[in-house]
């Protein structure tokens, strides 16, 4: 990783976010930004590890992280606890959606925050295969770490199931140079849409990549129940919609289950 160049990049592009910070390797990106916060590091705040040894994913899930092998890194937001923090992880899903759409790769979003490729998996069961993860955390206060994961070189025999891929299995060539200066340009202007007009434009930008909607899916929510039904759309406020039998419910957390894809 060239931050030099990410730098000079960022600033082409009128992004005023410091430098990233680069290490070899760290336990989880997500959790050296949170001190970094508390610290008073400001908006914007970059750090890339080129190895995670204790990455993680949504519910405590443990994120793979092989030496140089992915674009590992968390950037720091500044947002008061009242204002649109739950749009935050579906907003860094379009931004990397769009930086993986830049250098070639058909990638889509499966609610909430999946960055996903459309089709089956590497094994011939029902996808989408998963390029990309995101994961946002709090201090409490201000502070709103967006940890993000992508796929970039590895071959099948270096990813944990099928269900996984990358950029390199898709057939697309990309630096990771590249792709983290197309996430945080994009991420930069959706951020300026959400303070500005509440998410509008990025929600509208969302809905347009969400491979979930109109599908039929089952979501396991967080107390345990089974939805079942089909995914009609995803509200302004990021919640999906799921109209089974009887009604339509709004979904705010869960884990969603393409049943067609």
């Amino acid at each position: 990783m060239d931050a030099a160049f990410v730098e000079r990049r960022l600033a082409d592009r009128e992004v005023p976010w410091p430098p990233p910070i680069v290490v070899s390797s760290t336990g989880s990106t997500n959790a050296d930004v949170l001190e970094l916060a508390r610290a008073g590091a400001p908006e914007g705040t970059v750090l890339v590890a080129d190895e995670q040894t204790a990455g993680r994913g949504r519910q405590g899930r443990p994120w793979v992280s092989d030496p140089g092998a992915g674009l590992w890194f968390s950037v720091l937001v500044r947002m008061d606890p009242d204002g649109e923090r739950t749009l935050l992880p579906l907003l860094a899903g379009v931004s990397v959606v769009e930086a993986c759409r830049r250098v070639g790769a058909e990638a889509a979003l499966k609610w909430p925050n999946d960055v996903v490729i459309d089709g089956p998996l590497r094994d011939g069961g029902p996808g989408p295969r998963k390029l990309a993860g995101i994961l946002a955390e709090s201090d409490g206060a201000d502070a709103v770490v967006i940890g993000i994961g992508i796929n970039v070189s590895q071959d099948a025999e270096h990813l944990p199931t099928a269900a996984a891929t990358s950029l390199r299995l898709e057939g697309v060539t990309a630096t990771r140079d590249d792709l983290l200066v197309d996430v945080l340009t994009v991420l930069h202007t959706s951020l300026s849409d959400l303070r500005r007009e509440g998410g509008l434009l990025v929600m509208d930008a969302y809905r347009e990549r969400c491979l979930t909607i109109g599908r039929d899916v089952s979501v396991h929510l967080p107390n345990g129940e089974l939805l079942s039904g089909r995914a009609v759309g995803v509200g302004d406020d990021g919640q999906l919609h799921v109209r089974t039998s009887e009604k339509t419910v709004s979904v705010a957390a869960g884990d969603v289950i393409h049943a067609t894809i």
